[in-house]
């Protein structure tokens, strides 16, 4: 079977599920909104970019080449009044703020997109555009600011389903006395005295910002897209404004298949900093690990509202601990040799492993459906920790490990890189292990070593040397390191 061809998506613009067929077999072209850089980033970021990692890694996990691209708007009102209030330049603004949502995002286990275009890099791409608007007659020019003429594109709401009452009554319209037409939307807006600019045909200014993601769009993908995301608060003025001025331009539909993710709230109430409760990414972070965080927002399904609570995250570090643990479990049991032989149980775990994850896949193809996903994963996980309560073998135990190592691909949750061994933390464990340095030679990964200091704590005990074994436990705690006797022996694992 060809497992490329079960994917559907919500599509926005046709308000259904749809069968996901790219333009190009095997190919998958996506485009998702970046952010405006001039503060740290928020948990609205977060949502927004976590759902579009999963999305990302679950098509490359199927096989598709993606090429993804992210913006950056790096020129923009909000920039440019930041940067006069901190008496910088903008794009010393700019810039500070994108290296640091990037720092953000790496945190937060999201992958980079293969190209991040910014708004300064592009202006040229931009006139262009913005030029072929014009001489097609979709634009025109206002001593010095260029406006798109909505009226002249047909079915402009048709990605919003909002009437044009609605949308001339909305609050994100840009007023200008300029425009013949209150939806009309700036492509280009003529410098003010002392702002950042460009030289284009119409005078000096810079572009608008609606502009900026169809040229950058184009550009690196091409005329038509296979996705589109962003999220819901996009979709009237600033997605419907990019439908309108490329498929003004290319006189072709410019996306198939628009995402668009759900909002957060914050303790029922929508987050705002005059609320006092808006939380940036970095102070989320100081309290909560990216796992936690990423588990929490991938709990509900990328379309659906969240609300954000100080609650809600303890519970998701609880449930995400509860995984965390089994997979512990499984990589301790292995290490204390197992039975080898197979009998029939193990060929009925093995088919329940198969059926369990063939279920996560399939909640995954249903539009990324992650609450379910990762519901399933804890039937997995059950599974899992009653197999290894009675007699197991290696080769089941690697089934469950595999299986969770291959999921947490799409997920970015479970598989914590190994910590490295550095001399720092050799260090410290030398100083209350002396036994260490002759036997220095027998690990090579941080587990071997565990499992050594593990073994001298273990003869200390038999030794009945419990002040020497007590301090190993507590000086281990101190490095962040917890032993816990099971049934099974003894298993170390790192604070999280």
């Amino acid at each position: 079977m060809d497992k490329q061809m079960t994917l559907k998506l919500y599509n926005t613009l046709s308000r259904k599920k749809e069968a996901f067929k790219p333009l190009k077999k095997g190919q998958v072209h996506m485009y998702v909104c970046g952010p405006t850089v001039y503060d740290y980033s928020h948990l609205g970021h977060a949502r927004a970019y976590v759902a579009f990692d999963v999305v990302n890694r679950y098509l490359r996990y199927k096989g598709f080449k993606v090429t993804y691209v992210q913006n950056i708007t790096d020129v923009d009102d909000k920039i440019i009044k930041r940067a006069k209030e901190q008496k910088l330049k903008p794009i010393e603004l700019a810039e500070q703020f994108a290296q640091e949502f990037n720092t953000d995002m790496d945190a937060l286990g999201i992958k980079r997109p293969d190209f991040q275009p910014r708004a300064t890099e592009t202006i040229q791409d931009m006139v262009e555009v913005i030029k072929g608007l014009i001489k097609k007659g979709f634009a025109y020019e206002v001593n010095g600011d260029v406006y798109f003429s909505v009226s002249k594109f047909k079915n402009y709401t048709k990605l919003s389903g909002m009437n044009l009452d609605e949308m001339e009554t909305g609050k994100r319209i840009e007023p200008s006395t300029l425009k013949d037409e209150p939806l009309d939307f700036a492509l280009w807006k003529k410098a003010k005295k002392g702002e950042i600019s460009w030289e284009s045909p119409w005078g000096k200014g810079r572009p608008g910002w609606h502009i900026e993601c169809s040229a950058m769009s184009m550009k690196y993908l091409g005329a038509t897209l296979d996705i589109h995301g962003g999220g819901q608060d996009l979709i009237f003025p600033h997605h419907s404004n990019e439908i309108a001025q490329s498929e003004a331009y290319n006189g072709k539909k410019f996306v198939n298949y628009w995402l668009h993710n759900g909002f957060v709230t914050v303790n029922k109430s929508k987050m705002s900093k005059s609320l006092k409760n808006f939380s940036t990414i970095r102070e989320l972070l100081k309290r909560y690990d990216a796992s936690t965080l990423r588990f929490f927002l991938l709990s509900t399904h990328y379309r659906s509202p969240i609300d954000f609570a100080d609650i809600y995250l303890d519970q998701a570090k609880t449930n995400l601990e509860k995984l965390l643990n089994t997979i512990d479990n499984i990589k301790h049991a292995l290490g204390v040799k197992p039975k080898q032989k197979e009998t029939a149980n193990d060929k009925k775990t093995g088919l329940e492993i198969t059926r369990i994850k063939k279920e996560i896949l399939s909640a995954l193809d249903d539009d990324f459906n992650t609450s379910i996903a990762i519901a399933k994963l804890f039937e997995l996980s059950k599974l899992a920790n009653k197999y290894i309560e009675g007699k197991h073998t290696s080769k089941v135990l690697r089934n469950f490990l595999e299986t969770f190592e291959d999921l947490d691909q799409i997920f970015n949750l479970l598989i914590p890189a190994e910590p490295e061994i550095t001399e720092e933390m050799i260090g410290s464990i030398t100083t209350l292990v002396k036994d260490l340095k002759k036997d220095k030679t027998k690990f090579k990964t941080f587990g071997d070593l565990m499992e050594l200091v593990i073994e001298i704590r273990e003869q200390a005990r038999i030794n009945r040397d419990f002040e020497k074994s007590d301090r190993i436990r507590d000086e281990l705690n101190q490095l962040g390191i917890t032993l816990e006797d099971t049934k099974t022996g003894v298993k170390w694992k790192m604070k999280r």
